[in-house]
């Protein structure tokens, strides 16, 4: 572990995040200056036909894919591969030690990360984050749109990102698969593809290392099986599917629009390791408190649950007002209108989740009942400030009218007040861009060292 900590130590004291086009700068510089050492190889295009390029580094036995901006709002990833490139041209002990081949992929999102952009260089708030926020419907997700035939799921359009991915992946057969994820609002918490006890202990040490907190909240997913603390393992669209049927009376087919995930891909052609490292922009150190409240966890988690409902009404309302006058082909477009065809019976599944598998007396830990009653009204701001670009995209191509206008008036206010409600009642740190590249290249070290230990080691 101390070399691990001696490598990350060095990260720098980023004070915003690149954008695409500063991140592709980098790596031309660094493989021009390093021409012997880093192949940049076109892997493939965006929708909007951005190259999408890897950087191979290294020539060990082990292969390696990471890449970072699965969801375009994740950008941490991103400069996690920013440092972890130049540092393994530059430490020929560091890269011989790893033993692996390195694909590093700094954005496999640039379209969507684009669309990010307004809020990348700060200020670092929860209201100017959620303000110029962007993740696409998931059926528009890199990570979510690789194919499947499961039951009565068929997803055979992968995106044009995902395809190259996906021919990477069939190249390579990768041995370590580390999808760069981040989340928003809460602790870090890390999803593998096994267990591998020899391994918590070193993520935990990780995160405590940056000062932060674990995540102790609720899993993300109801289903998610947990293998220690903050530590779950890596589920796709079967697991999510099972789910859905179990606690719906839809067919899930009918409700889950997307494909699965890249280690479900990666698993057909070879065996990976594989890695998600979630770390937050915001944390509040309720999120690590596992003493028990005074509030159920059922309660909690249905709380939640109808204020999630509430907002979705009103959304469905508003966008009922303009639905028949938008004419704009806009991605913000997509992801309103898979939220209010859709997201009811996530909210369903889960109500009919907690009724009847959480017991009415079971108490929530502190970190659970602040996850349910603070953290998901962070989220709950995203599909509003969604809904005002969307209407901002309209009127700037077509005009206002009094429809739009009035419309918009009434999302931005709702999203005003409830990021004034959040900045009142919830005293959140931001956390330095530095310590979060750290976690996260600090847990690629730690498993690349696991996967290239030899057998029964």
């Amino acid at each position: 572990m101390k070399d691990v900590l001696n490598v990350i130590e060095d990260v720098p004291d980023y004070k915003t995040f690149f954008t695409v086009d500063e991140l592709k700068a980098s790596s031309e510089k660094l493989a021009h200056r390093y021409s012997d050492r880093v192949e940049v190889l076109n892997i493939g295009h965006s929708r909007l036909d951005d190259p999408i390029e890897a950087l191979k580094i290294g020539t060990g036995p082990k292969q390696a894919i990471l890449f970072a901006m699965p969801h375009p709002n994740e950008p941490i990833g991103s400069m996690a591969l920013e440092y972890l490139s130049s540092r393994l041209v530059e430490d020929d002990s560091l890269l011989q030690s790893l033993n692996h081949t390195w694909y590093l992929i700094k954005c496999i999102d640039p379209d969507g990360a684009r669309l990010n952009e307004g809020w990348f260089k700060g200020p670092f708030t929860v209201g100017h984050y959620a303000r110029h926020y962007y993740r696409p419907a998931s059926y528009q997700q890199i990570e979510w749109t690789f194919p499947i035939d499961y039951k009565t799921l068929h997803f055979n359009s992968p995106l044009p990102e995902t395809q190259a991915l996906m021919s990477l992946i069939r190249k390579v057969s990768p041995d370590f698969l580390y999808s760069i994820h981040n989340s928003g609002f809460g602790g870090a918490y890390f999803y593998i593809s096994e267990e591998a006890p020899s391994l918590y202990n070193g993520f935990h040490q990780l995160v405590a290392s940056q000062g932060l907190p674990l995540h102790l909240g609720e899993p993300e997913a109801p289903h998610i099986p947990k293998y220690a603390e903050a530590i779950f393992k890596i589920t796709g669209a079967q697991e999510e599917y099972d789910y859905l049927e179990q606690h719906t009376r839809e067919d899930p087919a009918d409700i889950y629009k997307a494909g699965t995930d890249s280690f479900a891909y990666a698993s057909r052609f070879c065996h990976p390791f594989g890695l998600v490292c979630e770390v937050p922009y915001f944390y509040h150190p309720a999120i690590e408190d596992n003493s028990v409240s005074d509030m159920p966890r059922r309660e909690a988690i249905l709380n939640s649950i109808e204020s999630e409902r509430e907002e979705l009404n009103f959304l469905k309302e508003q966008y009922n007002n303009v639905k028949e006058v938008l004419t704009v082909i806009s991605p913000f477009r997509e992801a309103i209108e898979e939220y209010v065809r859709f997201f009811e019976y996530h909210l369903s599944a889960e109500e009919n989740w907690a009724r009847t598998e959480l017991g009415a007396a079971e108490k929530a830990t502190v970190a659970e009942e602040f996850d349910n009653m603070r953290i998901r009204r962070f989220y709950q701001l995203f599909p509003l400030s969604l809904f005002i670009r969307l209407l901002e995209s309209e009127m700037e191509a077509r005009g206002k009218s009094s429809i739009l206008s009035s419309t918009y008036s009434n999302v931005n206010d709702a999203f005003t007040r409830q990021v004034q409600g959040f900045e009142t009642e919830v005293d959140y740190q931001v956390i330095p861009i530095q310590r979060l590249v750290r976690i996260q290249l600090g847990s690629a070290l730690i498993a690349s060292k696991h996967v290239a230990r030899p057998p029964g080691s």
